[in-house]
């Protein structure tokens, strides 16, 4: 009888940082959310998008409709907000690979338990003082909106820079971006409008300032989300035209670390042949990288731009996977214009 073997890689010490790093952003992402909705929008009654926003419409429901107990409802929006996300989350394992599903598994469960925990903590502070909750101390109901929306787009937007989610609403616009390249946030923001439309089936239950509220942090948390999350991370492009563009080229693969493409071109006006370096690298770098090239090249002609997303090999956080051996030939456009075969 053959004997299966099976071999394990031990993972190396980055992999285990970088794990570790991201379960502690996972876990902070998801509570900073959940903060915003058990302390600032919940208690002062204000509407929202996602699985919270549809918690928060059947809460209300229930409340106009229905006689229900108090404590009952206090629950309502986390007992919704667990059934929703259980459900997306079967959907996004389906059409995002497993990968995902392990990276947000922790998300759909985390973000509805630290509403529990977080709803306690509040209870136990309105207690304190005389039933006044957290949010309602604040004596500011704009105050409150801002400063909630601030922080459950941070958190939403920490938790999708790892590649992962707290599940919820951000799944569908995860699948959009994915097979159809919709921005996050533009999806998002789609979605959570079309939940608050739904608060009015509460009306007159719900009023009209606490839906304007809702569309108030729903806007917040979009532009919060499009500037953290990395659906779209953000780097800066860098285009060189020098005659020492060897030297400036051997610098950015020695000394900042980032590849670099050559592109062979002609000058407007004199008509000359040049060459321009293309390079993409971090905001961090740019100002290195502008120094590095000043030294070499005082005249050098350089501009700069914003990219929203970079993908493919040869690009990642640490820089390139190689550093320069040895000279490579760079072939000059008069040569490239000859025909090939035989002269």
């Amino acid at each position: 009888m053959k004997h299966l073997h099976f071999s394990f890689k031990k993972p190396s010490k980055r992999q285990l940082e970088k794990f570790a790093l991201n379960s502690a952003i996972i876990l902070l992402g998801n509570a900073l959310a959940a903060s915003a909705t058990a302390f600032f929008i919940v208690p002062l009654g204000f509407v929202m998008g996602g699985t919270t926003g549809l918690g928060i419409l059947i809460r209300n429901l229930l409340d106009h409709y229905a006689t229900v107990s108090p404590n009952l409802t206090n629950w309502i929006v986390n007992i919704t907000v667990y059934a929703a996300n259980i459900a997306l989350f079967i959907v996004g394992a389906i059409m995002l690979g497993k990968k995902f599903a392990a990276a947000t598994l922790a998300g759909t469960l985390l973000y509805p338990a630290f509403m529990s925990v977080f709803n306690l903590l509040n209870g136990v502070y309105a207690n304190a003082h005389e039933g006044v909750t957290l949010g309602e101390s604040l004596n500011n109901p704009m105050l409150a909106c801002i400063f909630g929306g601030i922080l459950f787009g941070l958190g939403i937007g920490i938790v999708v820079r790892v590649g992962a989610s707290t599940g919820g609403t951000d799944i569908p616009p995860l699948i959009l971006h994915k097979y159809f390249g919709t921005p996050v946030s533009i999806s998002l923001w789609c979605i959570d409008g079309f939940v608050i439309l739904l608060q009015f089936a509460a009306w007159p239950y719900v009023t009209i300032a606490n839906i304007l509220y809702g569309v108030v942090i729903t806007l917040i948390t979009s532009v919060i989300i499009s500037k953290v999350s990395p659906i779209g991370m953000r780097r800066t492009q860098v285009k060189i035209i020098s005659k020492n563009y060897l030297e400036i080229r051997d610098m950015i693969l020695n000394k900042i670390s980032r590849g670099v493409t050559v592109l062979y071109g002609q000058t407007g006006y004199l008509q000359e042949d040049c060459h321009m370096l293309l390079t993409v690298i971090s905001h961090r770098q740019l100002v290195r990288l502008k120094s590095e090239v000043q030294k070499i090249d005082p005249e050098a002609f350089m501009t700069v731009s914003e990219v929203s997303e970079v993908r493919g090999k040869g690009f990642h956080s640490d820089g390139v996977d190689f550093l320069m051996k040895e000279d490579r030939m760079i072939i000059p456009p008069e040569e490239l214009k000859k025909p090939h075969g035989k002269d």
